[in-house]
């Protein structure tokens, strides 16, 4: 059995703990929306977080303070209540976690003592990283989380009060770490959901030079040449695409293998836009620390989560 087939054998999606993380905005509850049907699909535990921030160091004192005094505590307890509410938490396993502390340090910590396996955060887009609702934190979370994160742009259909299907998946790939680590949870979704599977590579556009000698010939010889050279990477992008595939996998519909050479990330936004897609699967680059995370370039991301009209789930490398 190839290692693949190992994977795919071995990792089914259970998605048993949810982790949503909340600051209240309306992106968060369009986030908690998805959060709550998928929980209910897969019977799973429902947790809710949220951060209270550390209070200035210059302000700490040198005792907590009273429950009764902490302003803030008292305030994330009223909208823990509303959520309890308006969301309709009592039909399902749930927790409400108020924690103190850095955003991320309060999200690893809460991963790793409930075995999370499925983090769930929403985007406000517009205008960059500081629109995210969590703030730069949430570009920190989709490096460094060592589980899946699904994250809700802000063109994404809201969700209903019924079961999320996914009808329709596209897998995006550059054939990297990450990229591995995403495909057995986009084919095991594609399998439970019964969906229609695109897998897809963009072939980076080539800069003429490398054309060869021919660039400097006539241009219609040079045209020709790489027209050809598309052509054959194209083809290797999608043998590739085939190889993926496992063979014990139990897919509704015939696959289908994209290889494009659009530029990023309009091409992944194009053929999602095309065929209908209702989720992005695709790679996050992992880096181990939160304060490099902040810094490192991931256009590529961000750019497909802020415009994507679907959720986008991914997985570090």
């Amino acid at each position: 059995m190839s290692t693949l087939a190992q994977i795919h054998q071995a990792q089914r999606v259970r998605f048993q703990q949810i982790l949503i993380a909340t600051d209240f905005s309306d992106a968060s509850q369009r986030a908690l929306a998805y959060a709550l049907a998928i929980a209910r699909r897969y019977d799973s535990v429902l947790s809710v977080v949220h951060a209270i921030p550390p209070e200035p160091r210059d302000q700490i004192p040198l005792e907590t303070l009273p429950r009764e005094l902490n302003r803030r505590r008292l305030e994330a307890e009223q909208e823990m209540k509303q959520i309890a509410v308006n969301a309709r938490l009592a039909a399902l396993k749930h927790r409400l976690l108020l924690e103190q502390g850095p955003v991320w340090d309060v999200l690893a910590s809460v991963i790793q003592r409930e075995s999370v396996d499925l983090l769930v955060l929403g985007t406000r887009g517009r205008g960059g990283l500081k629109k995210l609702a969590l703030g730069s934190v949430a570009e920190q979370v989709l490096h460094l989380a060592p589980c899946p994160v699904l994250t809700i742009g802000p063109h994404v259909t809201p969700a209903g009060s019924v079961p999320v299907e996914f009808k329709a998946i596209l897998f995006a790939t550059d054939f990297g770490a990450a990229a591995s680590q995403s495909f057995p949870y986009a084919l095991a979704i594609a399998e439970d959901h019964q969906a229609k599977f695109v897998l897809a590579h963009m072939v980076p556009p080539m800069p003429l030079g490398d054309v060869g000698p021919s660039a400097y010939g006539p241009s219609a010889y040079a045209a020709e040449e790489f027209a050809k050279w598309q052509r054959t990477m194209r083809d290797e992008s999608r043998s590739k695409l085939r190889k993926l595939l496992p063979a014990n996998a139990k897919l509704a519909f015939e696959p289908e293998y994209v290889a494009g050479t659009d530029f990023l990330p309009e091409g992944i936004l194009e053929i999602a836009e095309t065929r209908g897609i209702d989720l992005i699967v695709m790679g996050a680059n992992r880096t181990q620390s939160a304060r490099v995370a902040a810094h490192i370039p991931w256009a590529l991301t961000h750019e497909v989560i802020c415009r994507a009209k679907c959720p986008v789930l991914t997985c570090v490398g």
